[in-house]
Formats: structure tokens, C-alpha cells, sequence
């Protein structure tokens, strides 16, 4: 499952079909790949993730009661930034993705990267 973040804070009252246009018109997606897209506010304290599931939009939304998310560092002039579900998840948790260590991957003997 593939994860979308936008890079720049997102207008909270958008709903779904005003979330749907950012995805395609900004990033060039497609809204029915069933991927996750998320979004966060200017004061980085809500959060609201759209996804395709089955015949029907799906919205989560988020308020943090104190601090902010803490977002993953992007490249300059991105417009968005891909995470995977586990990133997703810390996120939500609130926490630093950026300061996440992750053991390197095991591959079979013989093999080299997937």
C-alpha cells in the first residue's frame, strides 16, 4: 500500500470531492488506485487521509488535542512525499518518522535487493 503526503498544509474543510481535485490535479493521481493520501493542516495538529475502498470514498480524520505531527523531511520543491503503511502509522502516533532506525532488510544468501 502506498501512502501520499502532501507536502504543503491543506485547508481542513476540504472534504472529499475538494481532497479528490488536489490528488489529481496537483499530483496527477488517480483517487480509485486505493492508495492513501493525506493530508495535514496549516498548524500541523489535524490530519485527514482519503482512500478508495470498494465502491466508496473513505475520509479519516484526526485533531490532535496537543503538540503536532511530525512530518518526514521532503526534497526541495516536492509537492508530496510517499510513505509506506508503517510510516502512516508512526505519524498518526506521533512519532518522528525522521528519527526512526530501521534495521537493515534480510535477503536471502545469493540474492541482491528486491
Amino acid at each position: 500500500m502506498r501512502v501520499v503526503l502532501a507536502v504543503e498544509p491543506v485547508d481542513m474543510r476540504k472534504s472529499i470531492d475538494g481532497l479528490m481535485a488536489l490528488v489529481r490535479t496537483a499530483w496527477g493521481e488517480d483517487v480509485y488506485s486505493g492508495h492513501l493520501f493525506a493530508f495535514v493542516s496549516r498548524r500541523g495538529d489535524r490530519i485527514k487521509v482519503l482512500t478508495w475502498s470498494r465502491g466508496g470514498f473513505v475520509l479519516l480524520y484526526k485533531r490532535l488535542e496537543a503538540g503536532r505531527f511530525r512530518l518526514p523531511p521532503v526534497d526541495a520543491g516536492a509537492q508530496a512525499v510517499t510513505l509506506d503503511a508503517t510510516q502512516l502509522a508512526m505519524l498518526l502516533d506521533g512519532i518522528d518518522v525522521a528519527d526512526v532506525r530501521r534495521p537493515p532488510a534480510w535477503t536471502p544468501p545469493g540474492r541482491t535487493g528486491t
